[in-house]
């Protein structure tokens, strides 16, 4: 499963289900969205285990995609999660910060859980170079790519130069096999206290909702239509929260999010221009806005599919530089033989 198509589907609402599995990792970098680290909460398997057992070949996700905090911490988890999703038809992907690398190693445990994967992608970045060297990583992926169909990098930097560095390394290491995902830093979670937050959207802009397309399942099992961790662990209005899974499985949580007013006007309009049409206020930004939302403007069937459409049509390269990956856009693409 290459990099390319999980960006495309990234795009399409309900193609895929996120799912944080723990808040816990051996790192502690700077710029952590999460803020994981060592003594991040942790809660049972049990719902995680019992939403992914909900789906069907008739009513499921494309993709599962397994994410943490640090999701590898939990080897035996990954593995049966991925094995649950393949009896269904459902692919598996998940994001690692390479905590176990050190040395070039990829240990036992780790070879069985990334083996059942379809897609692992490492998270490469000056913070985590500062406790797993970048040569280390790039040992242990060349290792990992004999256990796992398709690999990748998630590199994140406002720094050019090292990210045309990592870029030609990946180059030269493993040629098109492995494709990246570049992204900028972002004033969110632990990089709040040195990046400066990015202008977003006007303010009647309308700009559709990236965040609000494939529900996540949160450390402790809350069920939420927006992806962006460090925000629904601090908000979480009535819209953005699909249920638990402990009790909820994938077809309630699917049909929630297709049917709440206020997401399908969010992924149609966004939430500035959703709360202009409501007569509701803009509140400090983007996403600041979402969560004070109360009312939505009527969305008409057709005019979802039609801003779903336009989206889906776009290359996965055009996705990623929407998304900021700026002149590295086609970095995604790499080795990637789709239309």
């Amino acid at each position: 499963m290459h990099l390319a198509e999980i960006v495309r589907l990234r795009a399409r609402p309900g193609a895929g289900a996120l799912l944080a599995l723990t808040e816990r990792c051996s790192l502690s970098c700077a710029h952590c969205s999460t803020r994981s680290g060592p003594d991040g909460p942790q809660y049972g398997a049990e719902p995680f285990l019992r939403f992914v057992s909900t789906f069907t070949p008739d009513d499921r996700p494309q993709v599962l995609f397994l994410s943490g905090g640090e999701p590898l911490l939990r080897p035996a988890l990954v593995a049966e999660l991925a094995a649950r999703g393949r009896a269904a038809g459902v692919r598996s992907a998940a994001l690692t910060g390479m905590f176990f690398a050190r040395g070039g190693r990829v240990p036992a445990r780790v070879r069985r859980a990334v083996g059942g994967l379809d897609h692992l992608s490492a998270s490469l970045d000056v913070f985590h170079e500062r406790e797993v060297p970048r040569a280390d990583v790039l040992a242990a992926l060349g290792t990992v790519l004999d256990l796992v169909p398709s690999v990748s990098v998630h590199v994140t930097s406002d720094d050019d130069a090292y990210v045309d560095t990592v870029l030609g390394e990946l180059r030269r290491a493993f040629g098109e096999r492995v494709p990246a995902l570049v992204a900028r830093l972002r004033a969110t979670g632990r990089a709040r206290a040195f990046v400066r937050e990015r202008a977003g959207p006007p303010e009647r802009a309308v700009e559709p909702c990236g965040f609000a397309l494939w529900p996540l399942v949160d450390v402790d099992g809350t069920v939420l239509a927006c992806s962006r961790q460090s925000l629904v662990r601090r908000h979480r209005p009535p819209h953005l929260v699909l249920g638990h899974a402990s009790r909820d499985g994938w077809p309630e949580v699917r049909r929630r999010s297709v049917e709440d007013g206020v997401l399908r006007a969010v992924r149609a309009f966004g939430p500035q221009e959703t709360a202009r049409r409501t007569g509701a206020p803009v509140c400090g930004g983007y996403c600041e806005t979402c969560v004070t939302l109360r009312r939505a403007p009527e969305v008409t069937p057709g005019m979802a599919l039609a801003v779903e459409r336009m989206v889906a049509a776009q290359r996965p390269a055009d996705l990623a530089r929407r998304w900021g990956a700026g002149r590295w856009a086609e970095a995604v693409e790499a080795g990637w033989s789709g239309g």
